[in-house]
């Protein structure tokens, strides 16, 4: 019994560890990124032309309402005289497309971050969407590839799932990657064998 006792209280005393929730993997069939999402989440659907992805929580409201996560690559995009657009235009021109689609507006924080290494800025902003007269708030960060090509994961919510739906954000872009950098590229370029000099 002493025994049975002292076990009982060691195990007590032994502190548990955090074990990570489930999660699920997607890639992009095109190859561009990767990334870990909640595994209670579904893949509601491929956008932009197979580029994208939206994941989304089980929910009972219509589908046009749902709180959902989009994650989308695009090509290095150029302005009508095919200059580059930094972050920063990106940042713009998502702010204002956002004006567009509602009402009652409010940028609520903008900030320069980090996604694997890689140069990012969030912007997260609140609005009124014509039509629905449904209030949202959309969370949206891009990141600038190696080759300036840009990515973006994006959060819309009603506002009042904002914080319930901040550690599925997070363990997206704690685990995306792009799937191949240039560096990974010219690594394996090095690797591979050249072919023999032709005799002179």
């Amino acid at each position: 019994m002493l025994a049975s006792c002292a076990l009982a209280r060691a195990q007590q005393a032994t502190p548990s560890h955090n074990v990570a929730p489930p999660s699920k993997r997607y890639c992009q069939p095109a190859g561009r990124f990767c990334f870990q999402y909640p595994a209670a989440w579904s893949v509601l659907g491929e956008i932009f032309d197979g580029n994208g992805v939206v994941v989304a929580p089980p929910q009972k409201k219509p589908r046009e309402l749902w709180d959902s996560i989009t994650v989308a690559g695009m090509d290095a995009p150029g302005s009508a005289d095919d200059h580059l657009l930094g972050l920063d235009q990106v940042v713009d021109r998502a702010a204002v497309a956002m004006r567009d689609a509602g009402e009652e507006y409010q940028t609520l924080q903008r900030q320069h971050r980090l996604v694997d290494s890689l140069p990012a800025q969030m912007l997260k902003a609140r609005y009124r969407e014509k039509g629905t007269e449904h209030d949202w708030i959309e969370q949206i960060v891009f990141i600038q590839g190696l080759e300036n090509e840009i990515y973006s994961v994006s959060l819309k919510c009603a506002p009042q799932n904002l914080a319930g739906l901040q550690p599925a954000l997070s363990q997206i872009l704690r685990t995306w990657k792009p799937a191949e950098t240039r560096s990974e590229e010219s690594q394996g370029n090095a690797a591979r064998p050249q072919p023999p000099a032709s005799p002179r």
